[in-house]
């Protein structure tokens, strides 16, 4: 049995599904939603465990989730069968409220109050790990870039973002959204918007709907360094509207010479560049500055 809208789940045989509320759990421990901390809560059980589900069978695995709050995806990831579940939540009211969630998982469920921020997802728990979350919108793209860069031993991650920033992450060269992250992303991953919710799912509603991306990490690139790529794109899209023959200046090289050794005309723009395009030039600047490749 799922529970719908704070609707009261019947007994199961599941201790997870027996659980209170999870209005009642809000209401018991004053969890009002703070601003501050991003905080909209997705208190349909039915929607967080279709997130849990995009994310792949979970039989086995080690899943973190960031900001739990009441708990209603740590629930569905529990349901949905994940073998361990590390949650990081900084509120001490969110710890509070989960314990009877800890309680309920019998071992499978682990709390870390943290920041987020200053956590590696590589120091917790085993593998295969997973990181599934509806991030706080504060810090949502943070992570992101923090953990993109960190996903040696990363099996996948399913993400919960604003609407807008989804439609950057997987936007196509020539469109308004397609950026540094765009770019970034889909190097190292292959992205997907795997669900989109209104505004009026989260509790409080937030301004903006939301939209969940699936990400599967690509193989290792053998040659070129993540900061390599991070530096070619700061300097192309800091000035987007310009040619890369003038965009590109701030790198030092000689911008033609680096256009040309990536077989790329000078008059183009960055918005018009695909992904391994970037990849040409990036190697182009890394090989320029005498970094070499990375380590296979």
């Amino acid at each position: 049995m799922t529970e719908r809208d704070g609707a009261g789940a019947a007994a199961s045989a599941d201790p997870v599904a027996a659980l209170a509320p999870l209005r009642a759990v809000i209401q018991a421990h004053g969890l009002t939603a703070r601003k501050g901390l991003g905080q909209h809560f997705l208190l349909d059980l039915n929607l967080t465990r279709r997130i849990a589900r995009a994310a792949g069978p979970l039989a086995g695995a080690h899943v973190i989730e960031v900001g739990p709050g009441p708990g209603g995806l740590t629930r569905a990831l529990l349901l949905e069968g994940a073998a361990q579940v590390t949650a990081i939540e900084r509120d001490a009211r969110c710890i509070a409220a989960l314990a009877p969630l800890v309680e309920a998982a019998a071992g499978r469920l682990r709390l870390v109050e943290a920041d987020a921020l200053t956590v590696d997802p590589a120091e917790l728990g085993g593998q295969p790990r997973l990181i599934v979350a509806n991030l706080p919108y504060n810090v949502a793209s943070v992570l992101l870039v923090r953990w993109l860069k960190r996903l040696a031993g990363i099996a996948g991650m399913t993400l919960m973002f604003q609407a807008e920033v989804a439609e950057r992450l997987v936007a196509q060269p020539g469109t308004k959204a397609y950026g540094r992250l765009s770019v970034l992303t889909q190097w190292l991953t292959r992205a997907e918007v795997v669900l989109a919710l209104p505004a009026r799912a989260f509790t409080p509603p937030p301004k903006v709907a939301s939209a969940v991306v699936r990400f599967d990490p690509r193989p290792p690139d053998p040659h070129l360094r993540v900061p390599a790529m991070e530096a070619v794109l700061a300097a192309a899209f800091g000035q987007r509207r310009k040619m890369l023959r003038q965009s590109l200046k701030s790198l030092g090289p000689p911008p033609e010479a680096l256009l040309t050794a990536a077989g790329i005309a000078p008059t183009m723009r960055a918005d018009a560049l695909a992904v391994d395009e970037f990849r040409r030039l990036a190697l182009a600047w890394q090989a320029a500055q005498a970094v070499g490749p990375a380590p296979g």
